[in-house]
C-alpha cells in the first residue's frame, strides 16, 4: 500500500470524479449547503470562537459564510473556486480564486489572520494535511481554526475515505488532520447538531494554533 508523506494511505484521497475541480465548480450554486437550523448552529459556533474585530479567513468559501451578523470583523477574506458565488456573498470583504487541491500553499503572509473557518467542505480536500499546515502558518499564535461538516456532500468529488465512513468517523478523521499538521493544540470535537427533527446534523473539529 502506497502511503502519502503524512503516513495516510494514498487511496484515501482518490475520488470518483478526478476531473479538474474548476470545471465542476464553474457554475455558481447560490444556495446554502446546510439547512437553516444547521446554519444557525454554525453561526453560533463562530460567535463563540472567532474574535470580534479580527481578520478572518473563510476557506473553500461560497455564497454564504455563516458569520454572525451582529459581530463586526475587521475583514473576512474568502478563498474558493467560484468567483460569482463569492462576489454574491455579502459577508466577504474580498475573495481569492484558488484551487487547494492543485496548490495547497495559501497566498497569504505568515501570521496574517486571527481566525479561519472551513464550512462543510473539508471532505473535498485531497491534500488536507498540507492545507491544515498552511492554515496554521497564516494564523497568528493562539488563533482558532474551525472545521464544520454535516452529512451532505457531492459524493463524486468527496475523497474516498469520507464517502466510506460514518459521521462519527469523520470527526476522528478531521481531528487526525489537525494532529498531523503539527501546528495546533487544544483540538476538540463537537456535536452541534440542532435538536430538531429532520434537521441537518452539524459537527465540528476546532484547533488553536500553538502559542508562542
Amino acid at each position: 500500500m502506497r502511503l502519502e508523506k503524512n503516513g495516510l494511505p494514498a487511496n484515501y484521497f482518490k475520488r470518483y470524479d478526478e476531473s479538474d475541480d474548476r470545471g465542476f465548480y464553474l457554475y455558481p450554486r447560490l444556495t446554502a449547503h446546510i439547512d437553516d437550523a444547521a446554519s444557525a448552529a454554525t453561526s453560533q459556533l463562530f460567535r463563540e470562537l472567532l474574535p470580534p474585530g479580527g481578520r478572518i479567513l473563510d476557506l473553500m468559501s461560497s455564497f454564504v459564510s455563516h458569520m454572525p451578523p451582529e459581530i463586526a470583523y475587521d475583514e473576512v477574506i474568502g478563498l474558493g473556486l467560484n468567483e460569482e458565488e463569492m462576489r454574491n456573498n455579502a459577508q466577504l470583504n474580498a475573495c481569492v480564486i484558488h484551487d487547494l487541491n492543485k496548490q495547497p500553499r495559501l497566498p497569504f503572509d505568515d501570521a496574517s489572520f486571527d481566525g479561519a473557518v472551513c464550512t462543510v467542505s473539508v471532505q473535498y480536500l485531497t491534500r488536507p494535511i498540507e492545507v491544515f499546515a498552511e492554515v496554521g502558518r497564516v494564523l497568528r499564535p493562539g488563533s482558532p481554526f474551525i472545521v464544520t461538516f454535516s452529512n451532505r456532500c457531492f459524493p463524486s468529488k468527496a475523497v474516498q475515505i469520507w464517502v466510506n465512513t460514518s459521521d462519527a468517523q469523520h470527526s476522528i478523521l478531521v481531528r487526525r488532520y489537525f494532529e498531523l499538521a503539527s501546528c495546533f493544540e487544544e483540538i476538540v470535537t463537537l456535536d452541534r447538531s440542532p435538536r430538531r427533527w429532520l434537521s441537518d446534523p452539524l459537527y465540528a473539529v476546532v484547533g488553536v494554533t500553538e502559542r508562542a
